[in-house]
């Protein structure tokens, strides 16, 4: 019979230090999930590298990656 009760306790005990892992951390998880966010990216008509839209140069309705590409596309008549 004192084996029985000796199971029925580290079963109990390894129960609840399962249920207490589990509820602390989904609470941890759910408090250091990082947020997403969506950002614009556009294409540099020069060279074609997508890049976020706060870091392009825009011409008109022309977006580039750098300020040498939207010179060279100044320079070659920017069709």
């Amino acid at each position: 019979m004192g084996l029985f009760r000796l199971l029925f306790w580290i079963v109990l005990i390894a129960a609840a230090f399962w249920l207490w892992r589990r509820v602390t951390s989904s609470k941890s998880a759910a408090v250091n999930k990082p947020q997403q966010t969506t950002v614009m990216t556009v294409r540099c008509v020069q060279c074609g590298v997508h890049l976020p839209r706060e870091q392009a140069l825009q011409s008109s309705d022309r977006w580039y990656c750098s300020q040498a590409h939207l010179e060279q596309d100044s320079k070659s008549g920017g069709n």
